[in-house]
């Protein structure tokens, strides 16, 4: 295909229009002639992503509609296949929100045919991982669709299915969300108990218990109800820090006036997941617990940079991030709550950054990354992270690879009289330090032909070119692909082009006929390591 386009895509002088002889080409959101991905990967791009925010040229209505009815072509295609890449996805922990994969699930229960029902309905324990999944789907599906006997059964064998012990720990942590509570599901999915434990335990979620004894409850599933049970009842911090410890409640069980106690938190530390761990910093160092010096802040500090760890908890590299900047700001996004961040902490969630992406190995290609800085890039956010805009985001990212990379340039877009600027970084800065050097860029058009132009004027070599974009991209006469060609022609090498589009837009600037050309999903925990297959390839 490379030959046809060398004879055949002729210039055509801007990227406000097509090449000549290219039909497949269509214009984006802000007017410029880009392609248009396939429904399957603006279905990956929509799993990732999500349309929460919108984009600078799309509402969030607008954008999420429009991922919509690629979910709904998909299925149509192919709903069982759907179904598959919505459960892989979700499982394999790339994505750095549940809530489109939960969403695409419920479209394919509702729209689609028998078989994609089904195959919807015997995932929605694999997607549904915990309580609020569940609370979230059911908010989704109830506004597409009445509750018929699949739904009933699937809602009630994700009680069913899962040890007593289990579902009494999620119906502890997730007591209500979205307007849903256990026992509104159990009253429409009329389960039947697989088990005494079972039994009981939909009786306290649906009735309650009307007594609790001094002793613990002689089912050891049901005894951390019994603890949640007695903590409503105390008065006392020590006691409460004691049925933390014996039977492991989770921060949600503990009663509000006392999360204001150290004993308290000290003992929620001992067991506390990773993820509630990235929510609970700021709390915890305005309690003084995570102070300089103090042994909790070592202990935190290791935990937040076990690679290994951050992994089995399928901590998502955004969710770092989004803890990263908040932490470092020693500000809550409300401005409701302030605290001195502690260093120690801030170095190792800038460690825990790199460690959460998929193990990346060098490939020894020389790589220039360029990173669209242009305004569009400031609108909207990654997954509805509040303040991690795409252009925060793209900007992480780069770092991962000029981490992994030793030959590796990175320059931006910007109003300079070139149109195109080296970017001092460097991986051994902190994280967010790297990020306030890019926000402080002066923005400019994005010409996404500028970094083979560039690299060929300085007779550069270049092995991959990346460039990460919303695609809303139109200024410059030479279209993206027509100056990689050139600039494969004049250097003498098979350079390739990675275009990580960082919203769910439907649009890419790599061209889909060129095999030397990838479309990836910006800020999927995968990514890293699948460009660095491609290029290595």
């Amino acid at each position: 295909m490379r030959y046809l386009n060398g004879l055949f895509a002729q210039p055509t002088g801007s990227q406000r229009r097509p090449l000549s002889g290219r039909t497949d080409m269509t214009p984006n959101a802000a007017g410029g002639f880009v392609f248009a991905l396939s429904d399957w990967g603006r279905l990956d791009r929509f799993l990732i992503l999500g349309s929460e925010g919108g984009t600078y040229y799309a509402s969030e209505r607008t954008l999420t509609v429009a991922n919509a009815q690629a979910v709904v072509r998909c299925l149509a295609a192919d709903g069982v296949r759907t179904v598959a890449r919505i459960v892989e996805l979700s499982r394999s922990g790339r994505a750095p929100k549940p809530d489109p994969a939960l969403f695409a699930l419920a479209l394919a229960a509702s729209v689609g045919t028998e078989p994609t029902k089904r195959a919807a309905f015997e995932a929605l324990p694999l997607v549904a991982r915990t309580g609020t999944h569940l609370y979230h789907f059911v908010g989704y599906i109830d506004g597409m669709r009445g509750w018929g006997r699949g739904l009933r059964r699937a809602v009630g064998r994700w009680f069913t299915d899962r040890p007593a012990a289990e579902v009494a720990y999620q119906a502890l942590k997730y007591q209500r969300r979205d307007g849903w509570s256990g026992r509104d599901l159990l009253r429409l999915a009329h389960p039947t108990p697989p088990t005494e434990s079972h039994r009981q335990l939909f009786g306290w979620m649906t009735s309650g218990w009307p007594s609790v004894g001094e002793a613990p409850h002689p089912d050891p599933a049901l005894r951390a109800i019994w603890a949640f049970e007695r903590a409503k009842r105390s008065t006392d911090a020590t006691e409460i820090a004691r049925l933390i410890r014996d039977h492991r409640l989770p921060r949600e069980a503990v009663p509000t006036e006392f999360l204001t106690e150290p004993t308290v938190w000290e003992a929620l530390l001992e067991t506390m997941p990773l993820t509630a761990l990235l929510r609970n910093l700021a709390t915890l160092t305005r309690l003084g617990l995570l102070a300089p010096g103090s042994p909790w802040t070592a202990t935190v500090a290791d935990r937040l940079t076990d690679g290994e760890a951050l992994r089995r908890a399928r901590l998502h590299p955004i969710a770092v991030l989004g803890a990263l900047r908040t932490y470092a700001a020693g500000q809550s996004v409300r401005g409701e709550h302030t605290w001195t961040p502690t260093a120690r902490i801030v170095d190792a969630l800038d460690a825990a950054f790199y460690e959460a992406f998929a193990l990346v190995k060098p490939t020894g290609k020389r790589w220039l990354l360029a990173l669209d800085v242009s305004a569009s890039m400031t609108w909207g956010s990654i997954a509805g992270m509040p303040g991690l805009t795409p252009r925060v985001a793209s900007a992480a990212m780069a770092l991962v690879t000029a981490a992994t990379e030793a030959e590796s340039v990175i320059v931006g877009f910007s109003a300079g009289p070139t149109g195109l600027s080296p970017l001092a970084l460097s991986p051994r800065q902190r994280l967010d330090d790297a990020v306030r050097t890019i926000e402080r860029m002066p923005m400019g058009g994005t010409d996404c032909s500028l970094p083979m132009r560039w690299a060929a004027e300085r007779r550069l070599p270049v092995d991959v070119f990346v460039v990460y974009t919303d695609n809303e991209t139109w200024a410059g006469a030479v279209h993206p692909l027509e100056a990689l060609r050139t600039y494969r022609q004049q250097m003498g090498r098979d350079a390739k082009l990675i275009v990580v589009g960082m919203t769910a837009t439907g649009f890419t600037i790599a061209d889909p006929t060129d095999g030397g050309m990838l479309d990836v999903v910006g800020f999927d925990a995968a990514a890293p390591a699948l460009m660095a297959d491609f290029a290595a390839a």
